[in-house]
């Protein structure tokens, strides 16, 4: 009896992987399409986007808008490239630096200014900070050329006179010292155009002669003891920026509005109850940062979604220091803690103006401060 012998036709066969093949190509693109709409897998991208974000340096605000993450490929290389324009400008300023022109200072172990300083009077800027120098001596005046005194975080007591004769002088940074007074002599230096003394605690005013200063565009006269904002800084008709916050301002002034130029207002943690509506006619305005607790009333036109100004109304949370300290202790707390206050304003001042849209009225951001 012979072999039975199956015979297939090989098209059939062919017919059947064909098939076979066919739904698993289906299959697998119906699992792709799946994981691709999964929530699981946005996810995962979002995160390793933000971990990417992050092994660059790059801040959360530019990344995330109104609580998405913003995950497309040219947005990184916007970052990067705007990371590298920074590197380039820090290059810069460190190149500036090393220049002749330029006189640096710091640390603790200096007590005084060299006594070699006095010769050098072709110097076009000073950087001391971190010392403990309590004197800017007399012969400031030799130097004709002076264009930047830079000079924050250090034990000054006073400036002299003669601060008058810079004729040059266009930057004035005298932040976080011991200053109880400006002398009115600095109104004579005409074409200075940044003025900063914030966080020197016992400034209660700035002279009168100071409205002399008609090129100044930034004033940072936060975390003092002004009961006002000074007349002299009314009559500043170029400024852009003023910082007033941490003081005791109880109102503004009616004629705030002639600060016709005036783009950048901070006047967090004062006294404030209202806010006049003369800020309505300040047309440049786009940033005014306020404290809540106090306040109950303002124009509803700063909530108005179809104006420029971002208005931010922060809710304050006072520190309790219970604790017993000397008086000294207490003061050199209070400055450092008003120099990380400073440095956290500015953290968030900077990622709203990254962002490309904000709300124009943000209520309640609560700051607790604590060291």
């Amino acid at each position: 009896m012979g072999h039975k012998v199956v015979v297939f036709d090989v098209s059939v066969i062919r017919a059947l992987w064909e098939t076979r093949v066919k739904k698993h190509k289906t299959r697998q693109k119906q699992e792709e399409e799946r994981l691709e709409k999964s929530a699981l897998e946005k996810i995962k991208e979002e995160w390793n986007f933000v971990a990417e974000c992050r092994r660059k340096g790059i801040p959360q605000a530019v990344y995330c808008k109104n609580g998405f993450v913003d995950t497309s490929v040219r947005l990184l290389e916007k970052i990067e490239r705007n990371s590298l324009t920074r590197q380039t400008s820090l290059s810069k300023d460190r190149d500036k630096r090393s220049s002749p022109f330029v006189f640096e200072l710091s640390g603790e172990h200096w007590k005084e200014l060299p006594e070699t300083l006095k010769e050098q009077t072709h110097l076009k800027e000073w950087h001391i900070s971190n010392t403990l120098i309590q004197i800017i001596p007399t012969y400031i005046q030799l130097f004709q050329a002076m264009r930047i005194l830079d000079l924050p975080k250090n034990q000054i007591l006073s400036l002299p006179a003669e601060i008058g004769c810079l004729k040059n002088l266009k930057e004035l940074n005298v932040s976080f010292n011991h200053l109880k007074s400006i002398p009115p002599e600095l109104g004579d230096c005409e074409n200075l155009e940044r003025l900063d003394c914030s966080g020197n605690l016992e400034l209660t005013e700035l002279p009168f002669e100071l409205s002399n200063l008609k090129q100044v565009t930034f004033v940072d006269i936060s975390a003092n003891k002004f009961a006002s904002v000074p007349i002299c800084v009314l009559r500043m008709s170029n400024l852009q920026w003023l910082d007033i916050s941490n003081n005791n301002l109880n109102d503004l002034p009616q004629d705030i509005d002639r600060l016709e130029e005036l783009q950048s207002f901070l006047l967090y943690k004062n006294k404030l109850t209202y806010l006049p509506y003369a800020l309505l006619n300040l047309k440049k305005l786009t940033l005014l940062v306020v404290s809540g607790d106090h306040l109950v009333e303002l124009p509803t036109a700063l909530c108005d979604s179809s104006t420029p100004l971002k208005f931010v109304n922060l809710m304050d949370n006072p520190i309790d220091n219970t604790q017993c300290q000397d008086a000294d202790e207490m003061m050199e707390n209070e400055r450092d803690r008003q120099h990380f206050d400073k440095e956290v304003m500015k953290a968030y001042i900077e990622d709203l103006k990254e962002r490309e849209s904000v709300p124009s009225y943000t209520t309640k951001v609560s700051f607790s401060l604590q060291l």
